[in-house]
């Protein structure tokens, strides 16, 4: 364990929503499967680990994919219709839907060697270079990526972007909150089935 701690790996990074318990425990927060995890061990996710007492998540700015994409593919149909959103997204999920459309990104745990680190101001600095109007967190479950899509949310914001979440709708309360404070301004739950489902 510690020797993640000691890598200084930039995706390694304290997860800001938990509560340590007896026995060097730690609940994670950031969603609501509320995970109680023992020390070394993962969470349901697999993205977030308790190393030395302290809940950290291992995916801060791992990226699986980004693209600039119209914001009605997102799919948002009435926020900022005609503009470009550059999204993003990372690995793993807090679901386990067997239709998952994005199988290959939310069935997977962070891998390091199969993805691109980039730092919240590279990104910010993409979706300036890309013309988008927007930034979006998408492709894999985004409350995921919290701690990095706050940071990234705060910077868009200061440059007059809008952000935007796609998401399974299953975060904290507080996780929200936060999202919202540091600049939230559109959010799409997104739900998958058949048609059945969906009617």
């Amino acid at each position: 364990m510690s020797a993640i701690l000691n890598s200084k790996q930039p995706w390694v990074k304290k997860a800001l929503l938990y509560d340590k318990l007896s026995g060097r425990r730690v609940k994670c927060n950031t969603c609501e499967r509320r995970c109680v995890i023992p020390l070394g061990k993962l969470g349901f996710c697999k993205t977030r680990q308790n190393l030395d007492g302290e809940l950290y998540t291992l995916q801060y700015g791992l990226s699986s994919g980004i693209s600039a994409n119209p914001m009605e593919k997102k799919p948002f149909y009435h926020f900022w219709p005609g503009s470009y959103a550059l999204t993003v997204g990372s690995w793993s999920c807090n679901s386990l839907c067997p239709w998952c459309q994005n199988f290959h990104l939310s069935k997977f745990s962070p891998d390091p060697a199969r993805s691109e680190y980039i730092t919240p101001e590279k990104f910010v600095d993409l979706v300036e270079k890309y013309r988008c109007q927007s930034t979006s967190i998408s492709f894999n479950e985004p409350t995921l990526s919290l701690e990095w899509s706050l940071d990234v949310f705060k910077l868009a914001r200061g440059k007059g972007f809008h952000n935007t979440f796609v998401t399974n709708g299953y975060m904290t309360l507080k996780a929200l909150r936060m999202l919202y404070d540091a600049g939230l301004d559109a959010l799409c739950i997104d739900v998958k089935g058949d048609a059945e489902v969906v009617r």
